[in-house]
């Protein structure tokens, strides 16, 4: 029998229309949430995230301005620039698109944005907040897996959940995540050793390391729930996640697809950080 198909797109509709509600709210409040987007350079894929948040925010309701900076831009510029709105009252969210051209410094720039501006969740800051279950942003990303396995009727808690990647992005935050639901959760890397032997013990597993067939239906136990973050191309060209699709669903009990699994999740959770952003700088948090 096949895997249930996890529907990210529904989901995540579900969630854009509860903002919307929420921004709603806060327009009856006086409270216009907003979001900037800085940009810098013209990396198509970034431009492509870009556009898709823009209408997001449009979708709404909440306000969003954009700056496209040139490619050359000093790093003394764009420190300046968010200097500024962090300073700006009608701003509640931040967003520098990453990655950013190689002469400007990544940290210097993520610790320059305000906290409670800070609607990716990258500043030192939330990420403390996240690992001590305090207040604030959820990572978006991960923060989408959490919704998707809860909204799909996964119990997390008491679950043993494999998480296949560490990045500072993914990994690490989601598997914080998971704990914070109660779920036993081992993370695996490129050095883990006996990685099948691990999933094939695992109730769920999430898949973020970027690279075809990481996992394969020899690695899943029957009736397990199969979270893939890849974003990858296959041989012939096509866009795939990071599990063996086909072959998995044969065995999990439910799986998400690539596209249209954890994808649409990432920009619905940055919506709903937005309005947080809104009432945290509002004294509504």
């Amino acid at each position: 029998m096949s895997a249930k198909r996890i529907d990210g797109k529904a989901i995540s509709a579900q969630i854009k229309e509860e903002a919307a509600k929420e921004a709603a709210e806060l327009k009856a409040k006086g409270i216009e949430p907003c979001l900037a987007v800085i940009l810098v350079g013209e990396d198509s894929a970034s431009q492509v995230y870009v556009n898709n948040k823009k209408k997001a925010c449009e979708a709404v309701g909440i306000r969003s301005v954009a700056y496209e900076l040139d490619a050359e831009t000093e790093e003394g510029e764009l420190l300046r620039l968010i200097a500024s709105l962090n300073m700006d009252k009608t701003i509640s969210g931040i967003l520098v698109q990453l990655p950013l051209p190689k002469h400007l410094d990544e940290t210097k720039v993520i610790l320059a944005i305000d906290p409670k501006k800070d609607v990716d969740c990258f500043h030192p800051i939330n990420v403390g907040n996240l690992q001590t279950g305090g207040k604030g942003f959820l990572p978006c990303t991960p923060a989408g897996i959490i919704a998707l396995l809860k909204r799909s009727g996964t119990v997390i808690e008491g679950k043993r959940c494999v998480v296949i990647g560490r990045s500072n992005i993914v990994g690490k935050p989601v598997a914080m995540l998971l704990l914070r639901e109660n779920g036993t959760v081992t993370i695996c890397h490129s050095k883990t050793k006996d990685l099948a032997e691990i999933c094939r013990q695992a109730d769920i597993i999430v898949s973020a390391v970027g690279k075809v067939h990481t996992v394969t239906a020899d690695m899943v136990k029957d009736g397990a729930v199969i979270i893939d973050v890849g974003m990858n191309r296959n041989e012939a060209g096509q866009l795939c996640g990071d599990v063996d699709f086909a072959q998995v669903q044969e065995v999990a009990g439910a799986i998400t697809p690539v596209p249209g699994g954890v994808g649409p999740m990432t920009i619905a959770m940055l919506m709903k950080n937005c309005i947080t952003a809104a009432k945290l700088q509002n004294g509504l948090l």
